[in-house]
């Protein structure tokens, strides 16, 4: 297949459809999606030529076109999608966040059939994607993993909420890792290669990285443990004293633990009732609160079963708040 491609849009394209408290349903309509395209939109009309090399530290490699992929047993699984904000402002929150139902081939099951070299530590994948991003060339969208993390659940994708991908979601093909960040998830895919150390793109050294307390970078991949509150919607006016059922979403990479609710703007918080979704899945969590007067805000956070907790500022996954006034 030819590197030449034509796009429906070049550079940057993004479509933020939903606000958190527009978030009701348990599956998010694919309409309803988050989109972020960093270099553009493919247009990939001839599926018929599409094909995915898997190839580095393998012992064979693989050539499959998307017939022989589908072909191969099928795996399907609800995870939440969450963008990991602009990687040019890492520290400001954008809850761009959906739950999606994804169908495809498992990763481990293709290398597994291609074999993997005892010094492979990382998957790299490629993008058909490319062009420039941030006033800087980026060649083809490239992303990285650990090895280690390649279960059962990540997936090469060609379906998404029961339907073929549509072209802005990466049509034939992507990648899905659930309980990372969306920018780990490479549309357009086209290869998988195993490597013994992390890949070169600016996606991974320039951009996705965040800084540590003790000046150490981190790479930009689980899900720190986050939540929204779908319900009271902001700005709402409540009834002093009148019973609200609060509710929302919570997940991360990490199981959680707990989420807490606070109507005093962080003084006290009242552990909700979590329910225990599927494992990639967002979790609802729900409390009834008697509205307290002089309440200005609802806000919640999310515990990990690791003890990590929403910080209040200055990371991406920063408490929720939701404003609203007291009658």
């Amino acid at each position: 297949m030819s590197d030449e491609f034509t796009y429906k849009t070049r550079g940057f394209f993004g479509r933020i459809p939903s606000e958190p408290h527009e978030l009701t349903d348990r599956i998010t309509p694919t309409r309803a999606c988050i989109v972020l395209c960093h270099l553009g939109v493919l247009d990939a009309q001839a599926v018929e030529d599409w094909k995915l090399e898997i190839g580095g530290l393998v012992k064979t490699g693989l050539v499959l076109s998307l017939r022989e992929l589908k072909s191969l047993p099928k795996r399907q699984f609800v995870s939440v999608h969450q963008c990991a904000g602009s990687p040019l402002a890492p520290d400001k929150p954008t809850r761009r966040v959906c739950n999606v139902s994804w169908a495809g081939v498992r990763l481990g099951d293709l290398l597994g059939m291609a074999g993997v070299d005892e010094t492979a530590r990382f998957v790299w994948s490629h993008g058909a994607d490319s062009g420039e991003f941030g006033g800087i060339e980026c060649g083809h969208y490239l992303k990285d993993l650990p090895l280690s993390r390649v279960g059962s659940d990540v997936l090469v994708a060609y379906e998404m909420n029961g339907a073929e991908l549509i072209a802005e979601n990466g049509f034939p093909l992507r990648l899905v890792v659930p309980g990372y960040y969306g920018t780990n998830s490479v549309k357009w895919l086209r290869k998988i290669e195993l490597r013994s150390e992390r890949a070169p793109s600016v996606f991974t050294t320039r951009w996705y990285n965040d800084l540590e307390a003790d000046g150490s970078s981190r790479p930009v991949w689980g899900i720190a443990p986050q939540s929204i509150i779908v319900w009271p919607k902001p700005d709402s006016q409540l009834n002093r004293g009148g019973l609200v059922q609060v509710w929302g979403w919570a997940w991360g990479d990490a199981n959680l633990m707990a989420v807490e609710l606070s109507a005093d703007e962080g003084a006290t918080w009242q552990e909700c009732r979590l329910e225990r979704a599927a494992e990639w899945s967002w979790s609802k969590f729900v409390y009834d609160l008697f509205v307290p007067e002089g309440c200005t805000g609802l806000l919640s956070r999310a515990r990990s079963r690791s003890g990590e907790l929403q910080p209040v500022t200055g990371r991406r996954n920063a408490i929720y708040r939701v404003p609203i006034s007291v009658l």
